[in-house]
């Protein structure tokens, strides 16, 4: 062998080398990946048993009691359960092999194999999940999971945490470890909500078939087996059947393919209607009694269950202790009042009425209607936001603003003369189709006059009026317009939380139900007032001020309301048929009013205006039905009177205590009076007649200022309202809005 021969070999022990090295290399990166997976694993099954060791005990009581939630009032009262029907439990020797092996088939096919969770049911849950496919019947929550569920977390989406799913599997495992598939299909049957308040599927055949579990044929047996998933579309009672059938035969086909029944037998029941056998009188599922009327508190509880949904909560399953701030006696007393002792004028006439804190925005009393029988959850006409305020929407979009922004006082010159809405040839008319000349803004306010109204709302301009509202939770789709200033489609609660806070000095308070809820696995939530400054002290103090007058003064529009040694102020709002549709009387009567201490809205009407109208004996329900209330929570909580804020001037004007704003271009001539108190000077007001017979100082310095704040509003203005478009029409209204007081 020559030299030659020897760097060849050694470029052959090279590639040797290389190789050995390459799978050493692989070896090495394949041991790293190995251990990093291993310690990953080391490391979530020690956060496993961490997240396990905190999980909240278990035991057979709560596996076997019934979720339901419960809703007190602010004293700790039970005021309702849900689901309240007579319930029966049924043993496992009462349930029937076919609706064992339904629930089974539907929910959980592999159940008598898993130990409590199932990897397999997770794994093929995911990938459905990832792929967007599933044949709806199977979820990545094992039947005993589901239990675990049902008996300890809520369904609130704060609280599906990776935490939380750590300690429902950690459960689950221990619940199937100490009782048997009998046992845990037991209390599973017993514990679903089945929908239309009804738990456990023994109570549920007794309220759709009136049957007991054992007289149920095989569609029926299906029909309830596939009910828990989604118990308000697939209940047989709905209007649409489509759903609870297709439900249905998912079912029948999931026993088939497991074995439990034949595809004859599924093609025979599939061939009933989903609805044969219902019953209308529900069985034998009495009322439990909770010792409130459901018609006393219905309209409440509607929107407490409403407020848990939005939170994330689901009221049906999740075993809610639920504190709200409802004052049961007022409510009682509201519901006493408008459907045995206020008059009104037919059983049909209906009313909507919200009480709310003007502290802190709780809500005190609601009522949704008057005479609703039987209907639970029914139309809720405190909330409904379709009927016009009438005059009631003035201090909020009109003197409010001019108050706020322009600064005027309470004896600011305003004009009740000939007015025609802005490009039109229609005439604004008023409650009695007259006009007054020249007047302060108080007694415009107190009279209800509309003219002033609106020639207010543009000086103002819109812009400001906007604003002043959106800072009153008051907000719509549409812009604003001019004749809102006479009538804002808004609810008597979105009513009440505004003027609430003229009560409180300025601060608006979002409206809320409930004060605090716990879950079932004893985790407590609380909730606060929530609340921004919406005006100065100083305007809520003026507003205030002149809407005693409404109640106090002698001309006053909610004289009616009344009531001796009660510190209240208040506004009424009427609305009149538009021109050529008149019925002869008005289509909504309100009442708004509040002291310190709370805040009451009060809507008549009829849910028909256009086939009854509220004649003039009846105008004034709304007025009683506020009076008897304030009357009622003013002696549980008697409220001061307001005191003057140091941002208010109280003045002598032409004889008569009026308000300024301090150093306003309005105060500059005027001596403050000596008015600490206030209470003595409440009810002191300019009769109607004192803007024409001014002294001449007085005379002289509101003429320099009227006319120098109508120059400097002058922008926000539209063209001369006074001169008519062509064609001039009297008409009663602009085409969209009637005529208010």
């Amino acid at each position: 062998m020559n030299n030659e021969d020897y760097p060849s070999r050694r470029r052959d022990d090279d590639f040797q080398d290389d190789n050995n090295n390459g799978r050493s290399l692989t070896k090495r990166i394949i041991v790293w990946v190995l251990g990093a997976l291993l310690l990953i694993i080391v490391a979530l099954a020690a956060l496993f048993f961490f997240w396990a060791s905190s999980a909240p005990k278990i035991s057979r009581n709560e596996l076997a009691s019934q979720s339901t939630t419960v809703i007190y009032d602010r004293n700790d009262k039970v005021i309702s359960r849900l689901g309240a029907q007579k319930r029966e439990y049924a043993k496992s020797n009462e349930i029937p092999d076919a609706l064992k092996h339904a629930v089974v088939s539907i929910e959980d096919r592999r159940f008598y194999k898993n130990h409590g969770v199932d990897p397999m049911r997770i794994i093929g849950a995911a990938t459905n999940n990832i792929f967007h496919r599933s044949d709806g019947t199977q979820g990545g929550s094992t039947l005993t999971q589901q239990l675990v569920k049902l008996s300890v977390f809520s369904t609130a989406a704060s609280d599906r945490t990776f935490k939380r799913k750590a300690q429902e599997a950690w459960l689950a495992i221990n619940v199937d470890r100490h009782f048997s598939k009998n046992e845990i299909l037991e209390f599973y049957i017993n514990k679903v909500y089945m929908g239309n308040g009804v738990y456990g599927m023994k109570t549920a055949a007794q309220y759709y078939y009136g049957k007991d579990l054992d007289e149920l044929s095989l569609s029926q047996i299906a029909t309830l087996a596939g009910i828990p998933q989604s118990p308000t579309y697939y209940n047989p009672a709905v209007k649409d059947t489509k759903a609870p059938t297709v439900r249905r035969n998912e079912v029948l086909d999931a026993m088939v393919r497991s074995k439990y029944i034949s595809q004859a037998d599924a093609t025979k029941a599939k061939a009933q209607s989903v609805t044969q056998g219902l019953d209308d009188h529900h069985g034998n599922t009495s009322s439990n009694s909770v010792g409130v009327k459901e018609p006393v508190v219905d309209a409440y509880v509607k929107q407490v269950l409403a407020e848990l949904e939005a939170k994330g909560y689901n009221p049906n399953t999740d075993g809610l202790h639920v504190h709200t701030n409802m004052d049961l006696g007022a409510q009682k007393k509201l519901y006493d009042e408008a459907n045995n002792s206020v008059p009104f004028q037919s059983d049909d006439m209906q009313t909507g009425v919200a009480v709310t804190d003007p502290h802190n925005g709780q809500i005190i009393a609601m009522l949704g209607g008057r005479h609703t029988g039987k209907v639970v959850y029914g139309l809720n006409r405190a909330t409904q936001t379709n009927r016009s305020t009438g005059s009631s929407a003035k201090p909020l979009m009109d003197y409010g603003p001019a108050i706020e922004y322009l600064h005027w006082p309470t004896f600011h010159s305003v004009s009740d003369d000939k007015f025609y809405w802005p490009g039109t040839n229609k005439v604004l008319h008023d409650w009695d189709n007259q006009t007054k000349g020249t007047m302060t803004m108080r007694e415009a306010l107190v009279q209800s006059r509309n003219v002033p109204a609106i020639r207010t709302l543009q000086k103002v301009g819109m812009k400001r009026a906007t604003t002043f509202l959106n800072g009153l939770g008051i907000k719509q789709k549409k812009p604003f317009n001019l004749q809102n200033g006479i009538g804002l489609y808004i609810s008597p609660l979105q009513v009440s939380a505004a003027y609430a806070a003229f009560a409180n000095g300025g601060t608006y308070y979002k409206p809320y139900y409930i004060s605090s809820l716990t879950t079932q696995d004893g985790k407590t939530i609380t909730y606060s007032k929530d609340g921004h400054r919406a005006m100065t002290k100083g305007t809520a103090y003026m507003i205030t001020d002149m809407l005693k007058g409404v109640i106090d003064d002698s001309q006053g529009t909610g004289n009616a309301a009344k009531l001796s040694g009660v510190n209240q102020a208040g506004k009424t709002g009427t609305t009149d048929y538009p021109s050529g549709k008149s019925q002869g009387g008005v289509m909504d009567s309100w009442m708004a009013g509040y002291t310190k201490n709370y805040s009451i809205a009060v809507w008549t009407g009829y849910d028909q205006p256009m086939s009854h109208s509220i004649s003039t004996s009846y105008e004034k329900s709304a007025i009683l039905l506020y009076k008897a209330l304030m009357d009622y929570l003013d002696n549980e909580n008697h409220a001061s009177n307001w005191k003057r804020p140091d941002s208010v001037e109280a003045v002598r004007w032409h004889g008569h205590r009026e308000l300024v704003l301090k150093d306003s271009k309005w105060a500059l001539d005027f001596t403050a009076m000596d008015d600490d108190d206030d209470s003595s000077h409440s009810s002191s007001h300019s009769d109607s007649s004192s803007s024409s017979s001014l002294s001449a100082s007085e005379s002289s310095y509101f003429d320099k200022h009227s006319s120098s704040d109508a120059s400097s509003s002058s922008s926000s203005q539209p063209a001369d309202t006074n001169k008519p478009g062509p064609n001039t029409d009297s008409s009663t209204a602009g085409d969209n809005q009637a005529p208010t007081h």
